[in-house]
């Protein structure tokens, strides 16, 4: 393969790769915001955040660099946006208002895995012509990719860890007493999990059921 095959050739799994990610990411956080709106608080609306428009959520690091390293680096592509945000104190009611909020947005990523799966399904058992046979590949890789993408963000996120959004959805669902302790433990939540992650505790545990889900939406 010649050197310009091979630059295209990446070019061609960078966009396959990169369209859904950041799709899945910035809705993802709109719905955050979305919810929030509904049960009271506006200050997503007010900050700009409630758009499709990638401009006002990328983080350059979560949304750029590190997409791109795994990426390059052929491992499993992941990435976050700025958190949208939300006001907790302004929900009404409280506490399941912030259950929603926070679980709005990986349920919104398997609402998106599964309209995915949907349509390659519907992709691979359509008879194509030879003009349109590499687009239909193209769209078939892209789908797939957001298949995975939207699984992973979603299972990983409801990992029961603050910030992670599955942490909000415990912390609401606790009694109120346990609710507050463990609300105090957000502030050593992303030293957690890296030394999770360090452990492949994190891994050991969310990646089979990535690989259930997509095995059904599959």
């Amino acid at each position: 393969m010649t050197e310009l095959s091979q630059h295209s050739q990446f070019l061609r799994t960078v966009l396959v790769w990169a369209v859904p990610t950041i799709f899945a990411i910035i809705v993802h956080e709109v719905m955050h915001g979305v919810v929030a709106r509904t049960f009271g608080d506006d200050t997503a609306a007010r900050a700009g955040r409630l758009t499709l428009n990638p401009l006002p959520h990328i983080d350059p690091v979560g949304t750029v660099l590190l997409p791109a390293i795994l990426l390059f680096l052929r491992l499993p592509v992941f990435g976050y946006a700025k958190p949208v945000p939300v006001d907790f104190r302004r929900l009404n009611p409280l506490r399941v208002g912030m259950i929603l909020v926070a679980a709005a947005g990986p349920l919104t990523n398997l609402a998106l895995a599964t309209v995915s799966a949907f349509l390659l399904r519907a992709i691979s058992h359509h008879e194509w012509s030879a003009n349109t046979v590499s687009t239909a590949q193209n769209a078939a890789q892209m789908l797939y990719a957001s298949v995975l993408i939207n699984v992973m963000l979603a299972v990983f996120n409801l990992f029961p860890l603050l910030p992670l959004d599955g942490g909000r959805v415990l912390t609401g669902l606790l009694p109120l007493r346990l609710a507050r302790s463990y609300a105090r433990l957000e502030r050593y939540g992303f030293l957690i999990l890296l030394l999770l992650l360090s452990t492949n505790l994190v891994d050991t545990v969310i990646t089979p059921i990535i690989n259930a889900v997509v095995g059904v939406l599959l």
